[in-house]
């Protein structure tokens, strides 16, 4: 059985190829260990043995007691699905916002932002594979509200996040990544902002999600093992 410190060390080693294989630089692409309902303990090891920093949470109010209980050098990125009576809650504590889905909460963030003084950072949420399930913009929604969305004052559009389907092979995962990374392409094109930050790929596809372009990770079981 291996430990956390050589899981982190296998997938940090996958990233690095996985980049290369691209021909894109490694350090381009960051790892947001999901620590969704793992324990304090679980993030503390993580932190301590294999020198994880960045941290992913889905739901506010276990971040709130996780996040208080750790080092204060750990940063953390809220990839849950954002409710607007928890926008308050959550905007102090998550450098960076996964998961904006609808015109209607990126208005709330900005609102609250505006009232607590804040620029939060964001990534607008795209269903790229068109499941019903899955949360986020249409490709053709996002296009047509992002120059509203770039326009409200407080939040800093920073790119765009996506979730697969789930599939047997991550191979079959690489057509959804391409899409939004050709989708960021031409957006980014139209508006004039690099919309650089890609979140895509986790567990079962991230080494496939970096291939085409993922700056960020998010990968929970890989190295946590199962909830």
């Amino acid at each position: 059985m291996t430990t956390l410190m050589e899981r982190f060390e296998l997938v940090r080693e996958n990233i690095y190829a996985a980049a290369e294989r691209a021909g894109r630089s490694p350090d381009d692409v960051e790892l947001v260990a999901v620590s969704k309902k793992h324990p304090v303990e679980s993030v503390s090891e993580a932190f301590q043995e294999a020198g994880q920093e960045l941290f992913g949470e889905s739901r506010v109010q276990e971040a709130l007691i996780k996040i208080p209980a750790l080092p204060s050098r750990l940063r953390w990125h809220f990839i849950g699905h954002l409710q607007a009576n928890k926008v308050r809650k959550a905007l102090p504590c998550f450098e960076l916002i996964h998961g904006i889905d609808t015109v209607d909460i990126a208005r709330d963030v900005d609102r609250v932002a505006a009232e607590m003084g804040l620029f939060p950072r964001v990534l607008l949420e795209v269903n790229v594979s068109g499941e019903g399930s899955k949360h986020g913009f249409t490709p053709e929604g996002l296009e047509r509200e992002l120059e509203g969305l770039l326009a409200l004052p407080r939040i800093q559009v920073e790119g765009f996040m996506t979730m697969a389907p789930l599939v047997k092979e991550a191979e079959a995962a690489r057509p959804y990544f391409t899409k939004l990374r050709e989708l960021r392409d031409r957006l980014a094109g139209q508006v004039g902002i690099p919309l650089a930050t890609l979140s895509m790929g986790m567990s079962g596809d991230y080494e496939v999600a970096v291939e085409e372009g993922a700056t960020l990770v998010r990968v929970g079981s890989a190295l946590f093992g199962g909830r």
